[in-house]
């Protein structure tokens, strides 16, 4: 099963990799119960002794994200037909993790809305949504603690720290259309490729060991073709597929891999606008729809899909020769939704 590098299809003889969009509910079907189970383990170790921890906790847990990555630790456990009960508390630790980056990352980016709600800073305070991410933190390091899995621990502590990494990165990306690709790669491997690799991971663990290096490369390409499509996102989605209006890295004077591609292919005067709108403390509706044609014209989205399908196929290629059955099967169709997202 190998993406078609200008198509960005998928090609196999079965009929799960011809379809044309897979969603996510169906690669949640193997998991679909024990995914509520996880939803009360989140409720359960997110509770704290302070009234409004529990207050922001009840807020940014009414409305569930798509649990991706603690669906990714269910299956990556349940490749060989088990079910381990350590299984649910790690998936509840990896989405733990990842709610706590989105809460920090609104906050440094003073966002107002996620996912269509205002965010923990725009409700409380960027003080607030900063101590409540650290909260979420330590209870995810508190809840492994009680795991007693000291693997575990080693595994999702150097995601963590990598992440941290990834957020010093992305500073960078701010305001500066000379950031490499380079740059962009290191960056969203330790921003995004990191949890998703230790989500994989920490499911080999709880399942079978003997499928953790295999796992961890298999969400970590998934974790870069997952962002790259993200990025892309920005450019050519809608908020009610992406949850923010479009241009909003762009208005945030961030550079992603679809204007890296872009700003290679442009001659002299359209880097200029491009500069231009960089240099612009809000850049208005036109400029924003200037820059994202450009990046159209000049090939930007197009080598974005390239690259991502690079990382699809070697997402498929590390998952080869596991034992086969649901599980599996719902992994190589994560690579599939990953990829739909671009479409």
């Amino acid at each position: 099963m190998t993406f078609d590098s200008t198509a960005c299809q998928m090609t196999n003889h079965t009929t799960a990799a011809q379809r044309a969009t897979v969603d996510l509910h169906e690669i949640r079907v193997p998991v679909q119960d024990r995914l509520e189970q996880v939803a009360e383990e989140l409720s359960r170790i997110a509770v704290a002794d302070y009234s409004m921890v529990n207050e922001i906790n009840d807020y940014l847990l009414k409305v569930p994200g798509k649990l991706f990555r603690p669906t990714l630790v269910l299956l990556a456990s349940e490749l060989e037909g088990r079910s381990p009960r350590s299984a649910l508390t790690l998936a509840a630790v990896v989405e733990l993790v990842h709610i706590a980056t989105l809460v920090h990352d609104d906050a440094v980016d003073h966002s107002v809305l996620r996912r269509g709600m205002p965010t923990v800073n725009a409700v409380w305070s960027h003080q607030v949504a900063i101590i409540l991410g650290d909260y979420l933190y330590s209870r995810s390091v508190t809840e492994l603690a009680r795991l007693g899995d000291l693997e575990a621990v080693r595994v999702l502590a150097a995601a963590a720290n990598r992440m941290s990494v990834g957020e010093m990165r992305q500073l960078l990306a701010y305001d500066d259309i000379t950031y490499s690709e380079a740059e962009y790669f290191r960056l969203i491997s330790a921003k995004t490729a990191s949890l998703m690799s230790a989500a994989c991971e920490l499911g080999a663990l709880a399942g079978n060991p003997v499928h953790r290096a295999a796992l961890a490369r298999y969400g970590h390409a998934l974790g870069m073709a997952f962002q790259i499509t993200d990025d892309m996102l920005d450019y050519e989605g809608s908020e009610s597929v992406t949850g923010k209006p479009a241009g909003l890295d762009l208005r945030g004077r961030k550079v992603t891999l679809p204007l890296i591609g872009a700003l290679r292919e442009m001659g002299s005067a359209d880097m200029d606008r491009v500069r231009h709108v960089f240099t612009l403390v809000e850049p208005g509706d036109d400029e924003v729809e200037a820059v994202i044609e450009l990046v159209r014209r000049n090939g930007g989205l197009d080598y974005a899909r390239l690259k991502a399908t690079e990382h699809a196929n070697a997402a498929e290629a590390a998952i080869r020769g596991l034992p086969p059955g649901p599980a599996l099967r719902a992994l190589r169709d994560a690579v599939l939704y990953v990829m739909d997202r671009s479409r």
